[in-house]
């Protein structure tokens, strides 16, 4: 991931922080914490550093809208890329019960429309799972299952050391 202007980016931290910010306050009117708005700021140097001081990547500002929705909605593919790193959640729904990828295509990113929709087709994959907080794992039904992409299922073996996984090919 390429990162720009660091200097000016670090500036974006200090100003935050000056400001009365804490990692994950939500100081303005509208709830939104530094890394909101870093990532609607493109600012993904300091996002990168705010996710890795403590910020959460799946908080909500009062719309619903976390900070991938702040990162589609202004199509930077590097802020998506830190939060997906922190292992942000892309399934969580604004108030207007929109993801992150819904947004990106809405406001034209498509680029990183496809980039969403490629991890979250991927996670869906690796898993086999379900909706959150639900006991049985539910395909949904714009998603391929992990038999219908002909996925191959490593098991764990009761030979296989450390709980490593064989594969069953």
């Amino acid at each position: 991931m390429l990162l720009l202007d660091s200097d000016s980016q670090m500036d974006c931290s200090d100003n935050l922080f000056q400001a009365g910010y804490a990692v994950n306050s939500g100081g303005d009117s509208w709830g939104q914490s530094p890394a909101h708005l870093a990532a609607f700021g493109g600012q993904a140097f300091c996002l990168l550093w705010l996710l890795q001081t403590g910020a959460d990547a799946n908080q909500q500002d009062i719309s619903g809208e976390t900070p991938v929705h702040k990162a589609a909605r202004t199509g930077s593919l590097e802020c998506l890329s830190a939060l997906v790193a922190s292992d942000a959640q892309l399934e969580i729904c604004n108030n207007d019960g929109k993801t992150a990828e819904d947004v990106a295509l809405q406001y034209g990113f498509t680029e990183c429309g496809r980039f969403l929709s490629t991890l979250r087709l991927a996670r869906h994959r690796k898993g086999c799972i379900g909706v959150p907080g639900e006991s049985t794992h539910v395909a949904r039904p714009d998603t391929l299952s992990c038999t219908a992409a002909g996925q191959k299922r490593a098991r764990v073996s009761p030979d296989a050391q450390d709980g490593k996984k064989s594969r069953d090919w």
